[in-house]
């Protein structure tokens, strides 16, 4: 009996050492790779076999005062964002509130229409896939932008191309789409993430700034080439009290971002990328039909392998074909992606660094992921 216990403990002990042995070169790797590349900060996040399996925060939350950056703290991710508000759209489909492929137009009630192609409708699935026709030129802050009453110049926001025929990355869009959730759920378009996504997986985060502990925020820096320095970025957590005051529900809701505002850590993040990697479920909890999960994961476009706000691309770990989305705003950079069928994913967030890009990535972002996944999942 006391050899089979202590059996059973040497195994324990030789997992538990072989652990932090990976673990060990994994820090040791990124920590050289900060050092290359001016990092401020950085967390991450593993799933291996489906589960959460590491998760550490190295450097600085804030450069000027020294302050370490750790799990708990949250994080701007930017477009990973767009994943939120295409997960909300998939819960109004399966309640048969709207259909991906419903009038823009009608659903966000004024006229949504490339003048080149008025006969052609723009569709929801458009938006959410970028191949709406529509770009950022006229900015996208606000509908104003695109709205014929409102903006004289509302036709420049559209391309030479007819709707649904090719793809231009376009912030706008969910904007829009964001938009559209509020008018058909009659919820704020914050609130309603908070609800009926976040809430349900028990996970901390959200796209209003007064709704969120501010302590929390990493606080971001872009790289100044002039002053040959990283700047701290206040405006990446930019409250807008005084829009929120004025709010007009089914019209406002660009104040939060739909396209790029959620705020949350690198580990929560990776909790929420678990849910898609198991098609639409985690833990006992089913946010989204599987057909939805899988409709969002199913490239519309070949050269960009874009589908509803997620992608797939085999220019991130060489060999391999994997899931998800970036983000960059501000000088924060961000990744989650995922292989469903080896069950693992990884969640890397910089609050600032000096890079280029490398694979069409942030090479921060891109060796920080190979990083890892060589160290804890190869």
């Amino acid at each position: 009996m006391l050899r089979k216990i202590f059996f059973i403990t040497g195994i324990a002990f030789s997992l538990c050492f072989g652990l932090n042995a990976q673990s060990d070169k994994a820090e040791t790797c990124i920590a050289e790779l900060m050092q290359q590349h001016d990092v401020v900060g950085m967390s991450v996040a593993v799933v291996k076999n489906g589960k959460l399996f590491y998760t550490h925060s190295f450097g600085y939350k804030n450069l000027e005062i020294k302050q370490k950056l750790t799990d708990n703290d949250i994080f701007r991710i930017a477009s990973i964002s767009k994943s939120f508000s295409a997960t909300a759209i998939m819960q109004l489909a399966e309640a048969k509130k709207l259909s991906l492929d419903d009038d823009v137009s009608r659903l966000i009630g004024f006229t949504v229409r490339n003048p080149k192609f008025p006969n052609t409708v723009i569709t929801l699935r458009m938006l959410l896939s970028h191949r709406s026709s529509l770009n950022d030129s006229q900015g996208y802050f606000s509908l104003d932008a695109i709205n014929p009453t409102k903006n004289p110049n509302a036709q420049k926001c559209y391309n030479d191309y007819e709707p649904g025929t090719d793809y231009q990355y376009c912030n706008l869009n969910f904007n829009m789409v964001g938009t559209i959730i509020e008018r058909i759920s009659g919820e704020r378009f914050d609130k309603y993430i908070q609800a009926h996504i976040l809430k349900p997986l028990g996970l901390y985060g959200g796209y209003w700034v007064d709704g969120l502990d501010s302590t929390r925020f990493a606080t971001i820096y872009d790289y100044n080439d002039s002053l040959k320095k990283l700047q701290a970025q206040p405006a990446a957590y930019n409250p807008r009290r005084e829009e929120i005051a004025n709010y007009v529900m089914g019209y406002s809701a660009p104040i939060f971002s739909p396209t790029g505002g959620m705020k949350i850590s690198a580990t929560d993040l990776a909790r929420y990328m678990v849910m898609h990697m198991n098609k639409g479920k985690t833990n006992g909890k089913r946010i989204i039909k599987k057909k939805y999960a899988i409709e969002m994961q199913t490239p519309l476009t070949e050269k960009e392998g874009y589908g509803l706000a997620i992608l797939k691309t085999e220019k991130l770990i060489p060999g391999l074909t994997m899931t998800g989305h970036t983000g960059s705003a501000y000088g924060l950079f961000s990744a989650m992606f995922f292989n469903p069928e080896k069950k693992f994913g990884i969640v890397v967030i910089t609050n600032g660094c000096h890079a280029g890009y490398t694979n069409g990535y942030n090479t921060v972002i891109y060796k920080a992921v190979n990083c890892l996944y060589d160290n804890l999942i190869k």
